[in-house]
């Protein structure tokens, strides 16, 4: 069999817990499988790494970003092949040129568009253990990439399906995917299993456990995912297609704080105003979820939408390229959040939304926009409000432990 491991950054943050991966990866070779492991920078490094080039640099070029940030994962795949050859076992380090991983040209959120299977499979034949980095490839340019930050997980994915893996597996430093955050909802419990879209869901509207573009990768080449514990052997989270369990009507709630909302105020109330609007958005890359649009009058109407607080830098100047040229102004909050709920039991069953809603009202928490899917609703409210609100409407839907 051939496996797919990935470990984050939690998971190999120390010594320790590089020989922890080790051995756990080791158990797998010496049951005569052939192992492939995906590492995330060990820890804090990326964040690290941030902070210091922002004072150098508070807007530095992406490509010099990525250019700086795909070092955290070479060191992490280099330490491992250590450990494993002081443990005794034959392994090797490869990074996105020698894999090779090739991407778009989009620095920071690049997108996979191919993996070169050579390399790894003349070391597995070897009978190494192969281990790649996460996170990172290249473009046309011979430039590095990263694909966005939890881009170890999609890597991992692409992986499995570029190799026809017999399992892939993304250990974290939680035991599987719960139906909240259990550090902002104690009784959240952990699922034995999810669909792929209810996870794609969890993913974009901010369960952090899996990147969702991963989650669209699996669905898409039909890789079984597993999310586990690195630091002990409970059984984790499966994410697959279809699911053996009872379908609830509501299966978690997620919350994402890193979301901002931008207002352009005044802007002509005439066909085309919004498709020229997303268009400059659409072609500096910059990513929209919610969207609100207000009734016209007096000729002008205002456009709401949120993005990324990564990225509201970059919003707020693509939208004065905008006003300067159309009209209106902009207006902005950096403290709002998202809170979801999702289910596939959602799409048969009347009143989600409604009680979804009860439960925010009886928490006294105030609704600024709402935007649904057919297994999903999703409200943006204060983000002082966030821990209030997912205990509410996790209580209402009785998703916690008995």
């Amino acid at each position: 069999m051939l496996i797919v491991k990935k470990f984050g950054g939690s998971s190999v943050a120390d010594k320790d817990r590089i020989f922890n991966v080790a051995r756990r990866c080791i158990e797998e070779y010496n049951k005569g499988n052939d192992v492939v492991v995906v590492l995330s920078a060990m820890g804090k490094t990326t964040d690290g790494l941030l902070k210091q080039a922002a004072e150098i640099n508070p807007n530095a070029p992406k490509r010099e970003l990525d250019m700086l940030l795909v070092t955290g994962e070479q060191m992490s795949v280099a330490y491992m092949a250590m450990a494993m050859a002081s443990l005794g076992v034959p392994a090797v380090s490869l990074n996105a040129f020698q894999v090779a991983m090739h991407t778009s040209s989009a620095y920071t959120n690049a997108r996979l568009k191919r993996i070169d299977t050579e390399r790894i499979r003349h070391e597995l034949d070897n009978r190494k253990i192969v281990i790649v980095t996460g996170f990172q490839g290249i473009n046309k340019y011979d430039d590095y990439t990263t694909l966005g930050r939890g881009g170890s997980d999609t890597t991992a994915v692409a992986l499995a399906a570029a190799l026809h893996a017999d399992a892939c597996e993304i250990f974290t430093d939680v035991e599987g995917v719960y139906t909240a955050d259990p550090r902002i909802v104690p009784n959240a419990k952990k699922m034995s299993e999810v669909t792929y879209d209810e996870m794609l869901e969890f993913a974009t509207w901010g369960a952090k456990v899996l990147h969702n573009r991963s989650v669209e990768m699996a669905k898409r080449y039909n890789v079984q995912l597993v999310v586990r514990s690195s630091l002990n052997y409970a059984e984790g989270t499966v994410v697959k297609e279809d699911t053996k369990m009872e379908r609830m009507i509501v299966s978690g709630v997620a919350a994402d704080k890193n979301t901002s909302r931008v207002s352009v105020i005044g802007v002509k109330d005439e066909p085309g105003t919004a498709f020229k609007l997303f268009n400059y958005l659409a072609k500096k890359n910059i990513n929209i979820d919610m969207i609100l649009q207000s009734v016209g009058r007096d000729g002008t109407k205002d456009i709401s939408f949120t993005v990324a607080s990564t990225n509201l830098h970059d919003t707020l100047d693509t939208v004065k390229e905008y006003t300067d040229n159309y009209g209106g102004h902009v207006e902005y909050e950096d403290d709002v959040a998202k809170v979801s709920i999702i289910g596939a039991g959602m799409a048969t069953n009347a009143g989600v939304a409604a009680k979804m809603f009860e439960a925010l009202y009886n928490a006294r928490v105030n609704i600024k926009m709402i935007s649904t899917s057919e297994i999903r609703v999703t409200v943006l409210i204060d983000e002082n409000d966030v821990t209030r609100a997912m205990r509410a409407v996790h209580d209402a839907f009785d998703l916690g432990d008995d």
